[in-house]
C-alpha cells in the first residue's frame, strides 16, 4: 500500500462530502425565504440515502465486475464484501479498495443533489427521497460502471463500454455527474412544472452571500474532486489542480465580461455561477488538457453558460436554479472539448484532440459519451418522475407553495422574525411589521 497516495484519497474523499453542504448554501441561497429549507433537506438528505445503497449495492453496480455488455456491475461485492484490507491501483500506487469506495461514494451522493436545484421552491420532500432512491440506483450506478469501470490490465475483471469499447475520456465526472444531473433535472422540471406566477412574477434570491460561500466550498471541494481522481499524489493531479483553478477562474471573468455586454452590469450572483460554470466545464478535461486548454475551456463555458440560461425563458421551462444552463450546458461543453485541447503531452492515457493533430475521431467519442448519457438520463427521469407525480406526489400543493414550503413540509421556517430569538420552529403567521419584512424579504407581493 502507499501510505502518501491513501492519505491523499482519503483527504480528497472529504474535500468532495463537502461539496454537498456547499451546495445546499450555493442553491439555498438563490430560492425564496420561504423554501430554504427545503432547499437544504433536499441535498443533505442524499448523504444519508446514497451513502446507505452505495453499501447495500451501489459501488457493486457501480466498480463489480461487468454482469451485461458493459451496461452494469455485478453483485459481488455487496455490502463490501471482499473489499475488507483489499488493494487496488496499479503497482507502486496501491490503495485500500475502500478508500476508493468512499472517494467515490461522495461522487454518487452530490449528482442527485445537483438534480435538486431544478425544481426548487415546489417539491414534496418524500416524493423527493423516494426519486432520490430509484434514481441513484436505475441510472446513477450504471452510468458511473459505464465511464468509470475500467478493464483489469490483466483481463480479470470487465467494465463499463464508454470507458472500454468507445474510449470515451472523463476523467472526474462531466458525463456520470453533470451531463447526467442536468439531463434528470430538465425531465423533472417539466414534469412538476412551472412555480406560480413564474416568470412573470420576481423569484430572487433571498441570500446572495449563502450564494458566494456555496460557490466557494464548491470550488475548495472541487480540488479534490478534480485531482482526487488522479487517485494518486502524482504529476497527474498536479495537472488537474491546475487546469481546474484556472478554468474557474477564466469562466469568473467569462460570465461577468457577457453580463457587462448584456445587461449592463456584472452581478455577484454571475461571479458565483460562473465559478460553477467553470469547475463543472473543466472536470471531465482536467488531466487531458494542458493549463492554456484548462483556461480556454473555462472561458469558453462562462460565456455560453451564461446565454444558456436564458433558454429556459425561450422554451417555457422553469428550471428553478439554472441546473440546466450551467450543468448540462457546462458538461456538455467540457466533454466535447476534450476532442478539440486534448494532448497526450500532458498524459498518455489522454488523447490528442483536434488542435494537437488527432483529427475528429476523440471528438467522436466524447459526443456518443456525452449525448447516450443524456438521452438514458432523460428518458428515465421523466417516466420516474412521472410515475411518482401520478402515484404519491411529486409536487406541494398551491398553497403550501404559495404561503411557505418549509411550514408545510418541515414545520420549520429559516428564520424568525417575530423577535431576538434564533429560533427554527414556526410560530404561525406573522402580521404588521414583521408580515412586511418577511414579504420584502420573499420578493413575493403580500
Amino acid at each position: 500500500m502507499n501510505t502518501g497516495d491513501t492519505a491523499w484519497v482519503l483527504v480528497s474523499a472529504a474535500l468532495v462530502m463537502l461539496m454537498t453542504p456547499g451546495l445546499a448554501f450555493f442553491y439555498g441561497g438563490m430560492v425564496r425565504a420561504k423554501s430554504v429549507l427545503n432547499m437544504l433537506m433536499m441535498n443533505f438528505i442524499a448523504l444519508g440515502v446514497v451513502t446507505v445503497l452505495w453499501l447495500l449495492y451501489g459501488y457493486s453496480i457501480a466498480f463489480g465486475n461487468d454482469a451485461f455488455a458493459g451496461l452494469f456491475g455485478n453483485f459481488d461485492s455487496a455490502g463490501f464484501a471482499g473489499t475488507i484490507a483489499q488493494l487496488t491501483g496499479p503497482k507502486d500506487h496501491q490503495i485500500p479498495v475502500l478508500a476508493f469506495a468512499m472517494f467515490q461514494l461522495m461522487f454518487a451522493v452530490i449528482t442527485p443533489a445537483l438534480i435538486s436545484g431544478a425544481i426548487a421552491d415546489r417539491t414534496k420532500f418524500w416524493g423527493w427521497v423516494t426519486f432520490l432512491v430509484v434514481w441513484v440506483s436505475i441510472v446513477y450506478f450504471p452510468v458511473a460502471h459505464w465511464v468509470f469501470a475500467f478493464d483489469a490490465a490483466d483481463g480479470s475483471t470487465l467494465g463499463g463500454w464508454l470507458a472500454n469499447k468507445v474510449k470515451a475520456l472523463d476523467f472526474a465526472g462531466g458525463t456520470a455527474v453533470h451531463i447526467n444531473a442536468g439531463a434528470a433535472g430538465l425531465a423533472l422540471a417539466l414534469v412538476l412544472g412551472r412555480r406560480k406566477g413564474w416568470p412573470k412574477e420576481p423569484m430572487r434570491p433571498h441570500n446572495v452571500p449563502f450564494v458566494l460561500l456555496g460557490a466557494s466550498l464548491l470550488w475548495f471541494g472541487w480540488y479534490g474532486f478534480n485531482a482526487g481522481s488522479a487517485l494518486a499524489a502524482n504529476d497527474t493531479a498536479a495537472v488537474a489542480f491546475t487546469t481546474t483553478t484556472v478554468a474557474t477562474a477564466a469562466a469568473v471573468l467569462g460570465w461577468l465580461v457577457t453580463e457587462q455586454v448584456r445587461d449592463g452590469k456584472p452581478t455577484t450572483l454571475g461571479a458565483a455561477s460562473g465559478a460553477v460554470a467553470g469547475l463543472v466545464a473543466i472536470t471531465p478535461a482536467c488531466a487531458f488538457v494542458s493549463p492554456l486548454g484548462g483556461a480556454a475551456i473555462g472561458l469558453i463555458a462562462g460565456v455560453l453558460c451564461a446565454l444558456a440560461v436564458g433558454l429556459k425563458f425561450r422554451f417555457g421551462f422553469d428550471d428553478s436554479l439554472d441546473v440546466v444552463g450551467v450543468h448540462l450546458v457546462g458538461g456538455i461543453v467540457g466533454t466535447l472539448l476534450i476532442g478539440l485541447f486534448g494532448t497526450t503531452s500532458v498524459n498518455s492515457a489522454g488523447a490528442d484532440g483536434l488542435f494537437y493533430g488527432g483529427g475528429l475521431t476523440q471528438l467522436g467519442r466524447q459526443a456518443i459519451g456525452a449525448f447516450s448519457v443524456l438521452a438514458y438520463s432523460f428518458v428515465v427521469s421523466f417516466v420516474l418522475g412521472w410515475i411518482i407525480k401520478k402515484t404519491i406526489g411529486f409536487r406541494v400543493d398551491t398553497e403550501a407553495e404559495v404561503t411557505g414550503i418549509d411550514e408545510s413540509e418541515h414545520a420549520e421556517t429559516a428564520y424568525e422574525f417575530g423577535g431576538f430569538g434564533g429560533g427554527a420552529r414556526g410560530t404561525g403567521k406573522l402580521t404588521g411589521v414583521n408580515a412586511g419584512a418577511q414579504t420584502v424579504l420573499e420578493g413575493s407581493k403580500p
